[in-house]
């Protein structure tokens, strides 16, 4: 199983630090978000909190580090041109000797697509525009040139040289929790992060994040499956992504049951469904093995994507990392 860090919110030295303690931690990936604003639940965010320009942050972590994968998780569609995307993407493989994660979806967060005037078109527009950015990113990536007619992305015998150092190109991430989504992602991913939908409604909603329960997760990751079988690939030809929000490594079992017992109302769950919930991982060292080696054969995750406290401290990172994840 692979395990990532995501980093944001930082200052640019702190994302340096940050990611070559992870890599000699033995971390496998770092990834960044991409946000004008990061957004928590419900519209809430801080105006003051740093939002860097994470393809030159990653050129940065890059440049700071050996042999951790770096990418994204995920681009958004909207903000770049594929033909920009691909180029960005390729000279980030050439940089790191070949480590990128392509990571890329359709842009949720409502609000900054609104205060930067930048186009906002309903899910479905927006699914139908990733879904022919793909088509000609991997086209640009592996073909000498690039003719396309597409409803919202035009090229003639476009070129783009050199081509990634991956063959026949980087690994694809895509994220997101609705079907449209999922479809693309049994399309053209090697990787699905499922995360609660945001895509529709334009916000985190409590609602749906209350909705993200281990049966949830299960469906959905079936649902990639039996798409990728009806497209001709294999179904486990997408990988299974769980990215946790909240990380709780616990003292005893009695400290494990009282924080799910103190974040269950927040997600109107029971505390046995908090400790199952594919954003967070609550237990003593043993706890979480055993919990994580679940969700491997449950889910079938290969991959697990931490955020939060654990991303920003590294004690939590290293406690994480060697009494947790070099055990499962």
């Amino acid at each position: 199983m692979e395990f990532g860090i995501q980093l944001h919110n930082m200052e640019p030295a702190q994302y340096r630090a940050n990611a070559q303690v992870a890599e000699a931690l033995g971390y496998d990936l770092i990834v960044f978000p991409d946000h004008l604003v990061e957004e928590g639940p419900e519209r809430q965010y801080d105006p003051k909190e740093p939002a860097y320009d994470h393809i030159a942050m990653a050129a940065a972590v890059i440049e700071a580090t050996k042999k951790i994968r770096v990418g994204h998780l995920v681009l958004c569609n909207l903000f770049r041109h594929p033909a920009i995307t691909a180029q960005s993407l390729m000279t980030l493989d050439r940089l790191s000797g070949g480590r990128l994660v392509a990571g890329l979806g359709t842009g949720w967060t409502e609000t900054e697509f609104k205060m930067s005037g930048i186009a906002f078109p309903p899910i479905t527009e927006r699914l139908r525009m990733l879904d022919e950015a793909l088509t000609c990113i991997l086209s640009l990536w592996t073909n000498e040139r690039t003719s396309f007619d597409g409803e919202f992305y035009k090229f003639k015998d476009a070129i783009l040289w050199p081509k990634p150092i991956q063959q026949p190109h980087p690994p694809i991430i895509l994220g997101g929790g609705g079907k449209g989504l999922l479809r693309l992602a049994a399309k053209y991913a090697d990787y699905i992060n499922i995360i609660p939908d945001a895509g529709k409604r334009g916000h985190i909603s409590m609602e749906v994040v209350k909705r993200t329960t281990d049966d949830s997760f299960r469906e959905k990751v079936r649902f990639v499956r039996d798409e990728a079988t009806r497209l001709g690939r294999k179904p486990d030809a997408v990988r299974v992504s769980n990215f946790i929000f909240s990380t709780v490594v616990s003292d005893s079992r009695e400290a494990t049951r009282k924080t799910a017992e103190m974040m269950a109302p927040m997600f109107g769950q029971t505390a046995d469904g908090i400790l199952a919930s594919p954003m967070i991982l609550i237990g003593t060292p043993e706890e979480c093995i055993v919990e994580l080696k679940r969700r491997a054969k449950d889910w079938s995750t290969s991959q697990v994507i931490f955020t939060g406290e654990v991303a920003q401290d590294e004690k939590l990172m290293r406690k994480l990392r060697e009494k947790v994840l070099a055990h499962v």
